[in-house]
């Protein structure tokens, strides 16, 4: 029986599959785009349905339907290996091995939670009533899984022990907290909303407290796991990801119940930062799918000015940003469960509809505030200087630059000049700094794709070297041999003492992967040869620049030394990828 790969890639086109991600077009036999990857504006993404791959000439990423689900997506192997099997109708299996890693009991501990959670709000009146008062459907209340945390302080932790697992493990997943003297459930007496990472897999909480008391905290959430990552995770981003590309931009939420009821009203290209601090992890994800976002935000001071900082880290991401300003004294969840008063439509999901459709860009939503009657020309270009052209600065092209610079000057009557004088002149932030040089890492970078091959040859070798019962495990030490001659002993020390949750992970990808593979021996040939040629193009870049530096400096000899070189690691590239083509 083929391997589950193997099914999956048979049942997935890697047109059909990355198509469904990025817009592509017809190129002869293959087909091209622009990269996810890396900001481009002419394509150089191409997918080959002959050779199953894709490649991008612009940064080098490359791989099959695997590795752009987990470049594009932000998942590990299983995650992709989930989130195709779903699409692709495959039944992924226990791995042969029967044993379940760290990583993967902690997801079952999440699942087990939420099984628990939602079966005590079945029996729980009161959050049911709450949960109905706020405007949630049944079916919304089901299919988003949400649960209710019994004010006891053990009951989830003795529901979860019976099952087999550990204090240990539950303290790893976030629900259980651990004194010198006692253990306790983390979450009691509050409604659960379960939070999903991108392949729909429950990775933490948010509860929300019952009964309202001021010396509680109204939310809690599960704190970092090895599964949650705050920075990484938007509630109902697994949901609203195939919607976001569909419609071409996102909408952005706060709370839970704001997304909840968005959703439920038919935008379901709505995702919610979930009471945490918006990063530029969160704008990368949202930016794979569309540049452009509508962020909603409360209308109070304290609302606006935590939105401040989501709207920069947007403009600085390269998103199209613009601001849906609520009326005084309504969130989203508020506005399309009971309307505007005296409003002429029949539900608050029109209303809600309006405010959308009235968002303004991030510059246009501050000229449209700021009051220029009665006040002297100081005034208005200090709060232009303070207030928008801090936003102007962060736009991503001098275009735009322009274009808003004549629109403020048109508003205000201040001087085109100035407005520039005032720009050149602004400081930048420190924290925009750091977002600005974190927007100039490529992710499809050869780094990426080195890295991936040496850890899918590392676990092939760690997982063949329990398969004494093979015929390819006597060529295991040439195998062996051959890898650290490419990367170096010290390199391989790494992978052969990675944690056990690290070698389970890549033993896990290999026996998936190739556990089924008749041709394995000629599989990693391959890859040791495509690793030896990215190995020897990286020491080709090195002497590119050297040879440029002792060209600049009229060191004739030195460069006459580098040229041979170069010569000499071209032609092992070329042939390199000619034996590789003799392997295929």
């Amino acid at each position: 029986m083929s391997s589950p790969v193997d099914q999956i890639k048979e049942k997935l086109g890697v047109v059909e599959l990355i198509g469904s991600y990025i817009k592509l077009d017809k190129a002869g036999n293959n087909w091209k785009g622009k990269c996810p990857f890396h900001h481009e504006k002419t394509p150089s993404f191409f997918v080959s349905p002959d050779k199953d791959y894709y490649y991008c000439f612009g940064c080098g990423a490359k791989g099959d339907i695997f590795s752009f689900v987990q470049n594009f997506e932000g998942l590990d192997f299983r995650g992709s290996l989930k989130v195709l099997a779903d699409r692709a109708g495959v039944q992924l299996t226990q791995e042969r091995s029967g044993v379940r890693d760290e990583k993967e009991r902690l997801y079952d501990v999440m699942e087990e939670a939420t099984i628990f959670f939602v079966g005590k709000l079945r029996v729980s009146p009161e959050p049911n009533e709450y949960l109905k008062k706020r405007g949630l459907t049944e079916n919304m209340i089901r299919d988003w899984r949400i649960g209710f945390a019994p004010d006891q302080w053990r009951e989830l932790s003795d529901f979860l022990r019976q099952r087999g697992y550990s204090d240990e493990e539950m303290e790893k997943a976030g629900l259980l907290k651990r004194t010198d003297t006692a253990a306790y459930d983390r979450f009691r007496g509050r409604i659960i909303f379960p939070l999903f990472d991108t392949a729909g897999r429950v990775v933490a909480f948010s509860g929300r407290i019952l009964k309202n008391d001021d010396d509680i905290a109204k939310y809690l959430n599960s704190p970092e796991t090895p599964l949650f990552i705050k920075s990484e995770i938007l509630y109902g981003y697994d949901r609203a990801k195939i919607h976001i590309r569909k419609f071409d931009y996102s909408i952005l939420v706060e709370g839970q119940m704001d997304l909840l009821m968005s959703h439920q009203a038919g935008f379901v290209n709505t995702v919610a930062s979930s009471g945490t601090a918006l990063t530029s992890e969160h704008l990368k994800l949202l930016k794979r799918l569309s540049n452009r976002v509508i962020m909603a935000f409360d209308s109070d001071n304290a609302g606006f000015k935590a939105a401040a900082r989501a709207w920069k880290l947007a403009l600085v991401a390269g998103l199209e940003v613009k601001i849906a300003q609520l009326p005084e004294k309504f969130d989203p969840a508020d506005l399309i469960l009971k309307g505007l008063p005296g409003s002429s439509f029949e539900t608050g999901k029109e209303d809600w509809k309006n405010v959308l459709k009235e968002a303004k860009h991030i510059i246009d939503f501050f000229l449209s505030k700021l009051v220029i009657a009665d006040k002297d020309g100081r005034l208005v270009a200090n709060e232009v200087r303070e207030q928008i052209l801090p936003y102007v600065a962060l736009l991503d092209s001098q275009t735009q630059q322009s274009h808003y610079i004549s629109k403020i000057s048109a508003t205000t009557g201040l001087r085109e000049d100035a407005l520039w004088e005032d720009l050149r002149r602004l400081p930048k932030e420190k924290l925009l700094e750091e977002e600005i040089a974190n927007k100039t890492k490529k992710p499809g970078s050869e780094d990426l794709r080195q890295d991936t091959i040496e850890k899918r040859l590392a676990g092939i070798i760690i997982w063949l070297a329990g398969k004494t019962d093979l015929d390819i495990f006597k060529d295991l030490e040439n195998i062996r041999n051959k890898f650290i001659s490419i990367i170096s002993n010290d390199r391989w020390k790494i992978y052969a003492e990675a944690s056990d949750t690290d070698k389970k992970d890549m033993i896990f990808q290999a026996e998936v992967s190739y556990g089924d593979h008749k041709s394995l021996l000629k599989e990693i040939n391959i890859l040791l040869t495509e690793l030896e040629e990215e190995y020897y193009k990286k020491d080709l870049e090195k002497r590119m620049v050297l040879l440029t530096r002792a060209e600049k400096s009229g060191q004739a000899d030195e460069a006459m030394v580098i040229l041979q070189e170069i010569n000499g690691l071209t032609k092992k590239i070329n042939e390199l990828k000619n034996y590789k083509k003799n392997l295929k």
